[in-house]
């Protein structure tokens, strides 16, 4: 038939990978996207065994073979499954295979015909949508991060300078102070945007599930090993790796953070074959890696290659001119979850949370606001709302007497308000118009107890 001479040009034009495998598991033909996919020619794989790919799925099936190459000439059928091939270079690809097999008229196997289907976009849109999630309603401020103190606006300033560079990065702070967000405005602003953003938390796993999340494993490589697994550095390749925690990490993972660092490769958990991966590390820790170093719990070789770029995150203590800016933040998306109204926080209420050390820092911050969140009503967040840790000691220390009218400070009072109800309550508006800056505002605002809300009411 006519289209019999065109099958070839059919088949090439199939956007799936297409293989044709004899009884004796060699390959007789392959189509472009297939050899697309697998990094080869496709002269390079005709003839040769279909072990070339070395699908880990394919390994396993080969010994349900019941004397047959593959358990699909035994069965005749299989369900599609995802697996993982290993492309020319070494690296792993993950596909969707689907298998069927061609008989001739007694009913006895001749070829398999099999159908991959590259799943690498998808995996990475499922990553995207794992950090989406993690990182939901936080767009206001600078990627997530929310303040105008000088303290912030300086790690800020960090960020965009780190961001265009490919130089390593540290961020160090204490815990909750929002080095993830940092880490991932870095990405988001560097160049290499459009590249995968990949973390992993070094102080979470063992030193052996560490190594193998990190550089990822061939199957049989160590009891239970039964596919290919892809490492973090990997799935980083093109983009950035964010290495959470790395001063927790073990001595022999440090000695191959190193390598990787140094050489741009790696060998993966039971292979001696060397990937070569194209990725900058964003590294944080909420330890003293000096101090470590100097006891001999950190390699100063690492701590060279990992601080070219040192950003460090202010705890909230440092930057309590943030706090109602970061105390509004949370509140309203409390409320847009719950769909009741954004509540009011009382002159007295703030008053204790800008008087509170904050050990927790925003993390804290945010779980105490949640709290009030849930025991408040429809009205204002008072003293009473916040967690029990939060002493009332901390409201009287914060709240000294009002200020009688006609003395300096009661002037400075009655000028905030006025300006605060002519700017509807928009603080960069008042701090136009009294000359002053927007921090000396919320300065005189936590001073004098005055909310901005309250003073729109009246």
């Amino acid at each position: 038939m006519e289209f019999e001479r065109h099958l070839r040009e059919i088949v090439d034009t199939m956007s799936e990978g297409l293989l044709l495998v004899a009884a004796d598991g060699g390959i007789v033909m392959v189509n472009e996207s297939l050899a697309r996919m697998a990094g080869f020619a496709a002269e390079e794989l005709v003839g040769r065994s279909c072990r070339v790919l070395d699908c880990d799925v394919c390994e396993r099936e080969r010994g349900m073979g019941e004397g047959a190459w593959c358990r699909l000439f035994a069965e005749k059928s299989t369900q599609a499954k995802r697996c993982m091939i290993r492309r020319k270079d070494g690296s792993y690809l993950p596909v969707l295979k689907k298998q069927s097999l061609l008989r001739d008229a007694s009913g006895a196997g001749l070829f398999a015909v099999e159908t991959l289907t590259d799943l690498s976009e998808l995996e990475g849109l499922d990553r995207k949508v794992e950090e989406l999630s993690r990182l939901l309603c936080a767009e206001e401020g600078f990627h997530g991060m929310v303040g105008g103190s000088a303290a912030l606006r300086r790690v800020f300033d960090l960020i965009e300078r780190a961001a265009g560079s490919d130089a390593p990065v540290l961020l160090t702070g204490e815990s909750g102070t929002g080095k993830e967000l940092a880490a991932r405005a870095i990405h988001d602003l560097g160049r290499r945007r459009g590249g995968p953003f990949v973390q992993l938390n070094c102080a979470a796993l063992s030193e052996s599930l560490l190594e193998s999340e990190l550089f990822g494993h061939a199957k049989g490589a160590f009891t239970g090993a039964h596919r290919h697994r892809q490492g973090r550095f990997e799935a980083a390749d093109g983009g950035d790796l964010f290495l959470d925690e790395i001063g927790d990490a073990p001595p022999a993972i440090q000695v191959k953070l190193l390598r990787v660092l140094e050489t741009k490769s790696f060998e993966r958990v039971g292979e001696s074959r060397s990937v070569r991966v194209d990725v900058r590390v964003v590294a944080a820790t909420n330890r003293d890696l000096g101090r470590l170093v100097a006891e001999g719990r950190f390699r100063e070789d690492l701590f060279f290659r990992v601080n070219v770029i040192p950003i460090r995150l202010p705890p909230l203590r440092e930057r309590l001119e943030d706090l109602p800016a970061l105390a509004e933040h949370f509140l309203r998306r409390l409320a847009g979850h719950a769909g009741r109204a954004v509540p009011a926080v009382t002159p007295e209420a703030m008053a204790m949370l800008v008087a509170h050390d904050w050990p927790g820092n925003v993390r804290e911050l945010k779980s105490a606001l949640e709290y009030a969140f849930v025991v408040t009503d429809a009205g204002p967040l008072e003293p009473r709302h916040l967690p029990p840790g939060l002493s009332r000691r901390e409201v009287a220390a914060a709240c000294p007497p009002r200020t009688p009218p006609g003395t300096v400070d009661g002037d400075e009072r009655r000028q905030l308000v006025e300006a605060l109800r002519r700017a509807g309550g928009n603080r960069s508006e008042a701090a136009r118009l009294l000359g002053v800056s927007r921090g000396t505002i919320l300065n005189r605002m936590r001073k004098y107890g005055v909310d901005s809300r309250h003073v729109l009411a009246f």
